[in-house]
């Protein structure tokens, strides 16, 4: 039987192949990858075969796309697949703050419109994963709960409205597939290595201080809104386990840090690990968005405007029942202080890479 990913040969979807590859040898993958990402696809499986000592059949690819009807898969395609098919992870989506809305409800909610419809008619479907985000909070304030599903003040970009959808997607299916909900805080690099796939989320503070290291580096803003991130290996550790939990089935997990710093000291843990030194002074985050609005400049900076709106709204996510079902095997996600300096480090030693920029317009 086969486990079915859907996003390869995504950051977080390539390492949670590599991990379930490694902990059970015997464990057979199809991977759906979008034409555009084949050769990436191909050359991304042979380093996981390398790297798990796997032969390279035990990964099989086929093309497909997920805002087509049956994921673009022929007939056959699809007999030939349903009866293998034991798990399904969904994390196929676009997840790039400046998306217009046009495309990111194309990919994030008729996709996921067409991953639940095909989902729902695998007879030996034992979980479907789903990727989510806790950013379909939206504009929320104070506490927001993993039961929790509600739009009250709207959304800061089509990113989050259109991944907000997609969930409402997912949990009207609930009761008809065993679906596991996993809601990632921003997601970073490795905390052991700082190993990241894209400069984006917390790397655009990076970006910044990069381009304006000769000027003495102010604070944006007052920063007393929550900074909430997430090493790679936590996130893929977490969703591995939930994966083969039995009772994480028809439960939505928060895999956020609990206890997350404030965007002015997150800020200042990233000055002093780039710069060697924390600002001393505070610039208004509206005059810092009219600069952003400039659009040469904010290609210059590598900034989009939209990454602003976190350093001003960030609620509080509760995550008890994450930390109660990962806790009990040692899973906990690491303070942002311990591994900010390895993130820095390989920003620094990988900034000129083009494929791990962000396309800003």
């Amino acid at each position: 039987m086969f486990y079915f990913l859907l996003g390869f040969p995504g950051f977080i979807t390539t390492r949670i192949v590599r991990k379930l590859a490694e902990d059970d040898p015997s464990q057979l993958f199809i991977l759906l990858v979008h034409p555009s990402q084949l050769d990436k696809a191909r050359n991304t499986v042979r380093a996981i075969a390398e790297a798990t000592g796997s032969p390279a059949d035990r990964f099989r690819i086929i093309e497909g796309d997920i805002t087509r009807p049956s994921l673009g898969l022929s007939s056959s395609e699809q007999t030939e697949l349903a009866e293998q098919i034991t798990k399904v992870f969904h994390f196929a989506a676009i997840y790039d703050l400046a998306v217009g809305e046009d495309i990111a409800e194309l990919i994030n909610v008729r996709g996921t419109e067409n991953v639940v419809n095909w989902v729902g008619r695998l007879p030996n479907l034992e979980r479907f994963i789903y990727c989510s985000t806790a950013y379909v909070s939206g504009r929320r304030q104070g506490t927001v709960l993993e039961s929790e599903l509600i739009d009250i003040n709207g959304f800061k970009n089509h990113y989050e409205s259109t991944k907000f959808k997609a969930e409402l997607v997912v949990q009207r299916a609930w009761d008809a597939i065993p679906t596991t909900i996993v809601r990632p805080g921003v997601v970073m690099g490795d905390s052991r290595t700082g190993e990241t796939d894209k400069f984006d989320g917390p790397y655009f503070v990076m970006r910044f201080l990069d381009r304006f290291s000769k000027i003495p580096i102010p604070n944006l803003g007052r920063g007393d809104v929550l900074f909430n991130v997430v090493p790679v290996d936590f996130v893929v550790d977490a969703i591995c386990h939930l994966a083969n939990l039995k009772e994480a089935e028809h439960h939505v997990y928060h895999l956020v840090d609990p206890s997350p710093h404030s965007v002015r000291d997150a800020f200042a843990l990233i000055c002093q690990a780039q710069m060697g030194f924390t600002p001393r002074y505070t610039i208004p985050l509206p005059l810092v968005r009219v600069a952003l609005s400039i659009p040469p400049l904010r290609r210059w900076v590598g900034v989009e405007q939209e990454t602003l709106d976190y350093f001003k709204i960030g609620p509080i996510y509760d995550s008890y029942q994450a930390q109660k079902d990962l806790a009990a095997i040692g899973i906990t996600c690491p303070d942002f202080a311990s591994y900010i300096q390895k993130a820095v480090e390989y920003f620094i030693e990988h900034k000129s890479d083009l494929d791990k920029r962000i396309r800003v317009t």
